[in-house]
C-alpha cells in the first residue's frame, strides 16, 4: 500500500482524508481470515513479533477499526493496549518505558491505540505537560522547544530499530480525520443516547487546538517514518475503507516475511507411525 506510506515529505492539507470503497466490509472479511492464517503461522514459528501502532484525532475511528481488523485473529495472538494519562508509577520512569514493557512477545501482535507518539504530540501541544515527567534538565517552559521535541523523536526513531533489529515488525497508522467529519461524529455522540458515554467537554477543548496537532502530527510523520518503522497516513472519513486499508497494508507487510511452521524434529518423524498406532491401539 505504497499509495500511503510516508516515504517523502508530506503536506496533510494536500492529502486527501476520504476515499471509499463500495466493497471494503466484503473485502474485510476475506483479509481478517487470511490475517488469522498468517498469525497462527507466525507463532508456530516464534522468531517476530508485530506492532501496530494506531493514532488519529478524537473520533478517528482507532476503536473500531480495532475490533474489526482483528475480529478472527486467535484471542491469545492479539493483546491491544490503550495509552491515557500516565500514572504516578510510570512517571517515575522515562517515556518510553510504559510502552517498551508492554510490547508483544514474538508470535503475537501488540496494538497500541495512542502510542509512545502522545510524547511528542500531546506534550507539545501541552508542554507544561512534561513537568510531570520530573526532568532535571527541563527546568522552565522555554526548556521544551524544537530541539527537545528533536531529540525525543530522534530517542523514539532509535527506540524502534532496536526493536525491530531484534524481530519486531513495526506498522504505524495516523488515521487522517476532516474536522467536518470529526464534528459530525460528536454531534453523532450527543444525538444519540446510547452514544453519550463517549462525549467528553475536554473533546471540544481539544478541537480548538486542531491547527496546532496537525502540524505536530506533520512533524513527526515526516520525521520518524522509516524503512523499519514505517507511518501511513489513512483516510479516515469513511471508516469501513480505512479498516480495510489499514488491513491490506498489514497483510501486504507480513506476507513478506513467508512464515513458515516449524517441521517436526526428525527423531520424531520416524516414530509417527508407531505413535499413530499406539493411540489406534487404546
Amino acid at each position: 500500500m505504497n499509495k500511503f506510506k510516508v516515504s517523502k515529505t508530506i503536506n496533510l492539507n494536500e492529502i486527501a482524508t476520504k476515499e471509499v470503497d463500495e466493497k471494503a466490509e466484503k473485502k474485510l472479511k476475506k483479509i481478517r481470515k487470511k490475517l488469522s492464517k498468517l498469525q497462527d503461522t507466525m507463532y508456530a514459528e516464534g522468531k517476530y513479533a508485530v506492532l501496530i501502532c494506531l493514532q488519529g484525532m478524537d473520533t478517528s475511528g482507532k476503536d473500531s477499526l480495532i475490533r474489526e481488523v482483528f475480529k478472527d485473529v486467535n484471542a491469545r495472538g492479539v493483546e491491544v493496549h490503550s495509552f491515557k494519562v500516565p500514572t504516578a508509577l510510570e512517571l517515575k520512569h522515562n517515556y518510553l518505558w510504559r510502552h517498551y514493557i508492554v510490547l508483544p512477545a514474538k508470535g503475537k501482535i501488540g496494538v497500541f491505540n495512542r502510542t509512545h507518539y502522545e510524547n511528542v504530540l500531546v506534550t507539545r501541544v501541552h508542554p507544561e505537560y512534561v513537568f510531570a515527567e520530573n526532568i532535571p534538565s527541563v527546568k522552565k517552559i522555554d526548556d521544551l522547544n524544537s530541539d527537545f521535541y528533536d531529540n525525543r523523536m530522534q530517542e523514539i526513531n532509535n527506540f524502534e530499530k532496536y526493536i525491530a533489529d531484534n524481530g519486531t515488525i513495526i506498522l504505524k497508522f495516523f488515521l487522517n480525520l476532516s474536522k467536518e467529519e470529526q464534528k459530525n461524529r460528536l454531534l453523532r455522540r450527543l444525538r444519540l443516547k446510547e452514544k453519550n458515554w463517549k462525549f467528553s467537554p475536554a473533546d471540544l477543548k481539544e478541537r480548538k487546538l486542531w491547527d496546532k496537532y496537525q502540524y505536530c502530527y506533520q512533524e513527526l510523520l515526516n520525521k520518524t517514518s522509516k524503512e523499519n518503522a514505517p507511518w501511513f497516513v489513512v483516510p479516515a472519513d469513511d471508516k469501513p475503507t480505512a479498516r480495510l486499508i489499514v488491513a491490506q497494508t498489514i497483510l501486504e507487510t507480513l506476507k513478506k516475511y513467508n512464515f513458515q511452521e516449524p517441521e517436526l524434529p526428525q527423531k520424531y518423524k520416524v516414530e509417527v507411525e508407531n505413535y499413530k498406532k499406539q493411540l489406534e491401539s487404546e
